[in-house]
């Protein structure tokens, strides 16, 4: 994979088990990807065409049946569920159309969970870095406009607020790759427009290579490029 590729799918497959088949039936069929560091891409394509197992393979939240998925240079497929799992929290963010925020949480705690998730020995040996963490969590918030929201709970958010905090807390890690699954899906209009903008603009700030699965042609065409799934297969669909 060359250097500047962050993420590599080369022929990727993938079959769910059916009752009473003696085949499984194709989701995916031969998926080859590149995509370079920094860059942002849209996914799109009808319901049912396998959108979101796609992101998911890549994010290691599913296993394609064959093929390899890379990730600088590292093959996902070769790694034990431990070790994906660490991928997952360093280096991968994630986006749902759901914000699944703590509702017993503040918003600055939602946005720290994932810092958690580091020993206690990691942790009492590298307390500057945990302020720093901290610090990062605060003004991350402020730079999606919820600087006067730290203390709030998610039910006290509208839905803008409490997505913009779930995409804090999918950037607090310093994730080389922010996958966002209709990140838009359940907002109104206008609050759909400013959450396409802010990843935008997060995707230059943070130099984080972004992948955004959706239906809203208005957000994909933010990205740089933009991919349709057909017949389990990426096709240019153009901008």
């Amino acid at each position: 994979m060359p250097a500047a590729n962050l993420l590599a799918l080369q022929n990727v497959t993938k079959h769910y088990a059916a009752s009473g088949a003696t085949t499984g039936v194709p989701v995916l069929a031969g998926v080859s990807l590149a995509v370079a560091r920094g860059e942002s891409l849209a996914i799109v394509g009808p319901s049912g065409s396998g959108k979101s197992t796609l992101l998911q393979i890549i994010g290691t939240l599913d296993r394609a049946t064959s093929g390899e998925v890379l990730l600088d240079g590292t093959n996902l497929a070769a790694l034990d569920d431990l070790q994906l799992a660490e991928v997952r929290n360093q280096q991968i963010g994630f986006v749902f159309q759901s914000h699944y925020l703590l509702p017993q949480c503040t918003v600055l705690e939602n946005v720290l969970v994932p810092t958690l998730a580091s020993t206690k020995s990691e942790v009492r040996s590298a307390k500057s870095e945990i302020e720093s963490v901290a610090a990062r969590a605060e003004r991350l918030l402020k730079r999606v406009g919820l600087g006067e929201r730290l203390h709030h709970r998610p039910g006290q958010l509208s839905g803008g607020e409490r997505q913009r905090a779930a995409v804090v807390r999918a950037l607090i890690n310093r994730p080389q790759l922010l996958l966002a699954d209709e990140p838009t899906g359940a907002l109104d209009q206008t609050s759909a427009t400013t959450l396409g903008q802010l990843l935008m603009e997060l995707n230059q700030e943070e130099g984080v290579t972004l992948i955004v699965v959706t239906h809203a042609m208005e957000l994909a065409q933010r990205m740089g490029k933009i991919l349709r799934l057909e017949a389990g297969k990426l096709v240019e669909d153009g901008k």
